[in-house]
């Protein structure tokens, strides 16, 4: 059975994994780290689902265990790390409204990238060891898709592992209504504050609220109904214990496009899995790729590689309003 979305899984993820990198640089001269965690880990997401895609068409011999170890590792962090750099973002957007003070230290701005770091690293890290709890063997491959983690669908499984992006998501949800709330009250200061720093524009602001909030309403509902599948569709057996779910735990189910195609929750889960991380990044270049901080570091790339070929470009070409 030919996979009706190749090529064009490989080439949008691609595509994606670079557009949504291109406004890393200036986000992190900002000390912007969760919008930096949310590109880093959508772009790592998307290559990692492209390669397998494109090795794994129209097979699904396990070609590469080392790489599926890995991959299936990097799937199961993916999924909670967009939530948690949604959250550092919801969180810094929340900050900026109830802020007290016009000036922030880079103390403070040193502290607050931990934090964002503890979560946007430290969830998906933790979330991927303790995955192999409640794995019930290596790893499965599905054609045209490729290496894929299993989970052991248990009572255990559901706090340990599956409920997390849901649970992530809705402290977002407090953070974005409490953000709202705080802004109407406190909008002169809020104004006031954005005006000192050079980090962080209105508009920008804005563009991260968007970003946090679509992220939020499309991210918590497809979790959400990935837990209802997990529950109306597979029998949730007893846990026995770690020796009783790995059992045999070396194996590898290899899953013909013919055999999975036709369950039809597998094909929603497995499709929504890849598009969602191809939507999340061209939604955050959409937001951010054609801002007007954007636009001024295209015109710096540009005329720092046409001077490299002999060619000027005039001054006035630069002007440009903050974004």
């Amino acid at each position: 059975m030919s996979d009706p979305s190749y090529p064009a899984f490989p080439i949008f993820a691609v595509i994606g994994s670079i557009l949504v990198l291109i406004p890393l640089p200036w986000h992190f001269q900002a000390w912007n780290s969760g919008t930096c965690l949310y590109m880093i880990w959508t772009a790592l997401g998307l290559l990692n689902m492209a390669i397998n895609s494109i090795v794994w068409r129209s097979t699904a011999i396990n070609y590469a265990p080392v790489w599926c170890d890995i991959s299936s590792r990097l799937i199961v962090g993916v999924a909670v790390a967009i939530p948690a750099a949604s959250l550092c973002i919801n969180r810094r957007l929340y900050k900026i409204a109830t802020v007290s003070t016009v000036t922030t230290s880079r103390a403070q701005k040193r502290r607050d990238v931990i934090v964002d770091l503890t979560i946007g690293l430290g969830i998906p890290i933790v979330q991927m060891v303790l995955q192999f709890i409640v794995e019930g063997h290596r790893f499965n491959i599905f054609e045209d898709v490729g290496c894929y983690p299993y989970t052991f669908n248990t009572p255990l499984a559901y706090p340990l592992s599956i409920v997390w992006p849901v649970v992530i998501g809705l402290i977002s949800a407090v953070y974005c209504i409490l953000t709202l709330r705080a802004f109407m009250k406190r909008r002169a200061q809020f104004s006031e504050f954005l005006s000192s720093t050079t980090s962080l524009t209105i508009s920008r602001y804005f563009r991260l609220m968007a970003l946090a909030t679509l992220e939020l309403l499309c991210t918590t509902p497809i979790c959400a109904y990935g837990i209802y599948l997990n529950v109306a569709t597979a029998p949730i057996e007893p846990w026995k214990g770690f020796a009783d779910a790995h059992y045999n735990y070396s194996r590898v189910v290899e899953y013909p496009a013919v055999i999975w195609r036709m369950n039809f929750t597998s094909v929603v889960s497995l499709e929504l899995a890849r598009w969602s991380l191809v939507f999340c990044a061209f939604a955050f270049f959409g937001f951010f790729g054609f801002a007007d901080e954007a636009r001024k570091n295209y015109r710096r790339v540009y005329a720092a590689a046409a001077k490299c070929f002999g060619f000027s470009l005039p001054t006035s070409s630069f002007s440009n309003s903050a974004g």
